[in-house]
């Protein structure tokens, strides 16, 4: 009986790390990063189907374009001890953190405008505040952190060199402020107010409430007007 053919390796998550030495383990899981982060975006769109999220993951796919043309373009090699198949500069862990990561901090401190609550709100309602600006400060300083060691991580395993790293982060950090800067543009021009009219985006449930509200509270709100309105029903029928 003829042997069967090989099988390949689906290598996506493919990372190679020191058993030997616990901190590479824990760079190879940060490695996962990435990845996770698209599980998060992918999640989030399709239970909030929130337009900022839409339009940040979009340009986080288009930061990863940019670093696949950038690589190719430059043609620099990974270091010596190569873990890693392909260019290494710039890093496309570093680039994709950094645009993470600073548009995080971007939509939290500047674009995030959360509404005060209801002056005629019940106590339940009103008990419910928006994050202050030193709980988004600290946030933004997680998602920092976050990508720091993402991006140092690649250091460590020999994946690329501190230059594509650093260069990989500024090219991240460069492309979040110019789309945060252009989707900005397509809300004061209306383009984006016009799109969410449009019958596909009415039909897909497409909504832009997270600049002014986070995203539970309007679940939480209706929760609380159904749990309000079955302890008065009740209520009546026990009087």
């Amino acid at each position: 009986m003829a042997d069967p053919a090989p099988l390949a390796s689906l290598s996506v998550t493919h990372v190679y790390y020191d058993p030997d030495d616990p901190l590479s383990l824990f760079c190879a899981y940060l490695a996962l990063v990435p990845q996770a982060l698209c599980v998060v975006y992918a999640t989030l769109i399709f239970s909030t189907r929130e337009a900022e999220i839409a339009l940040t993951f979009a340009g986080q796919l288009a930061c990863e374009v940019l670093n696949f043309g950038l690589k190719r373009l430059i043609k620099e090699e990974r270091p010596a001890r190569i873990h890693g198949k392909g260019y290494g500069m710039p890093s496309s862990h570093a680039q994709f953190v950094a645009f993470w990561s600073v548009s995080v901090a971007l939509f939290l401190l500047v674009r995030h405008t959360p509404r005060p609550p209801p002056s005629k709100a019940r106590p339940a309602e009103s008990s419910h505040r928006s994050w202050s600006a030193a709980e988004r400060a600290a946030l933004s300083a997680a998602a920092a952190v976050v990508a720091t060691l993402t991006a140092w991580s690649r250091i460590y395993l020999n994946y690329h060199t501190t230059r594509q790293v650093l260069v990989g982060a500024g090219a991240g950090a460069l492309i979040a402020v110019a789309w945060f800067a252009a989707t900005g543009l397509l809300r004061r021009t209306g383009w984006l107010a016009w799109a969410l009219e449009n019958p596909l985006a009415r039909m897909l449930r497409a909504r832009d409430l997270i600049i002014e509200e986070d995203m539970a509270q309007a679940g939480w709100e209706k929760w609380e007007e159904r749990r309000r309105a079955s302890v008065d029903g009740k209520s009546r029928k026990t009087k």
